[in-house]
């Protein structure tokens, strides 16, 4: 299997732009992902890359190789997806992604579960509020939280998920309690925004009577994680817009409390993207699975 090995080590070090991301990817140390590609190369008879201090860029040949690389790995992971059909056990790596927040509060939680009743799986979880790129990233499942948009991909809704204004009873006393849509965009509001390049947060949706208000609000903090708008609405630094399960514990607690009940931003879905082929895989068949069965708990 070991080239084998050296090709997978080597379509992730093209894909990912470094040795070290690479080798990290495939839970292997920069050291010995180095000696594959060198043992690669040494079994072509060929340069794979052009090397410096400083940067790593493939040659001619490498960009051609790598095409029929990734091909072949396609090619055997179909066929040994095919094969572990006939078995009761499944096993291999499944490489899942998700939201920080849905990672964290439902995903994670399920994953031991599912790894004590198939133990011969391993479960590699990445989590980043930015979009990802499933195909370049190498990945099985991506969850959501929101629309996917267009897509080649599979998807699987679990569960409807309500949103949700929030605020800090401190903010709420210091700065006054918005009674309308309207309220939200006075100077004197300070809105928390999930911003990243293509973001969908630069403005938020709201459910109201004469149906769905897009308001542009604004603020003086923006992040790329959302537990971190949490965390500045908690210390009174704002209104957030949340999903409900994301916050359900701070409302219990009274830490947070809920900003125009009437007109709440518009409810979205709990779901997940997979490509077409990966459900003739039973491992990734059997991940969603366990995971729309048991997620329900969080949204109920």
């Amino acid at each position: 299997m070991s080239y084998i090995e050296s090709l997978r080590v080597f379509v992730r070090v093209m894909e990912l732009g470094s040795i070290t991301s690479g080798g990290r990817d495939l839970r292997l140390t920069p050291a010995v992902a180095s000696k594959r590609l060198k043992e690669l190369e040494n079994h072509l008879g060929v340069r794979l890359f052009n090397r410096t201090t400083r940067s790593m860029t493939a040659t001619e040949v490498g960009e051609v190789f790598y095409d029929e690389a990734k091909a072949v790995l396609l090619a055997l992971d179909h066929a040994e997806a095919r094969v572990a059909s006939f078995s009761d056990a499944p096993r291999g790596a499944i490489r899942i992604t998700a939201p920080l927040g849905v990672g964290r509060r439902i995903v994670a939680p399920l994953v031991p579960d599912f790894s004590e009743r198939y133990p011969e799986t391993e479960i590699r979880m990445r989590l980043s509020d930015r979009k990802v790129d499933m195909m370049a990233d190498g990945l099985d499942i991506a969850f959501f939280i929101g629309e996917p948009g267009d897509s080649t991909m599979k998807l699987r809704k679990f569960a409807d998920c309500d949103r949700l204004l929030c605020a800090s009873p401190e903010y709420l006393s210091d700065f006054g309690v918005p009674k309308t849509p309207d309220d939200l965009l006075h100077s004197q509001h300070n809105c928390l925004l999930l911003r990243y390049p293509r973001s969908p947060e630069y403005f938020w949706t709201l459910n109201t009577d004469m149906g769905p208000r897009k308001l542009e609000v604004r603020g003086k903090y923006d992040a790329d994680d959302g537990d971190v708008l949490t965390d500045w609405a908690l210390s009174g630094k704002g209104i957030v817009n949340k999903p409900r399960f994301d916050v359900k514990e701070y409302l219990v607690s009274g830490q947070l409390v809920e900003v125009l009940p009437a007109t709440p931003p518009l409810p979205t879905i709990f779901g997940c993207l997979y490509p077409h082929k990966k459900l003739q895989d039973p491992k990734i068949r059997l991940f969603v699975e366990h995971i729309a069965k048991h997620s329900k708990r969080f949204f109920g």
